[in-house]
């Protein structure tokens, strides 16, 4: 299940909540004030790895030559 953040348009409050699939389209009651005026906000995606090559890597000179299959 996603987690999904909120604010409330009342209280200005941010809050997060876990929610199925199913349910995403619905928008909860703020958890401070019990307001039902609140909207899903923007996230910023989150990305794992890294894009810089060290110096001993080259883009294809190591191609193939470790994984033992050809």
């Amino acid at each position: 299940m996603p987690l999904y953040e909120y604010s409330c348009n009342d209280c200005g409050v941010d809050f997060e909540l876990i929610v199925r699939f199913s349910e995403a389209d619905k928008l909860p009651a703020c958890p401070e004030c019990k307001s039902q005026d609140t909207h899903k906000k923007l996230s910023k995606v989150s990305s794992l790895g890294s894009s810089v090559a060290t110096s001993n890597q080259s883009s294809a000179s190591n191609c193939g030559s470790r994984g033992g299959f050809s």
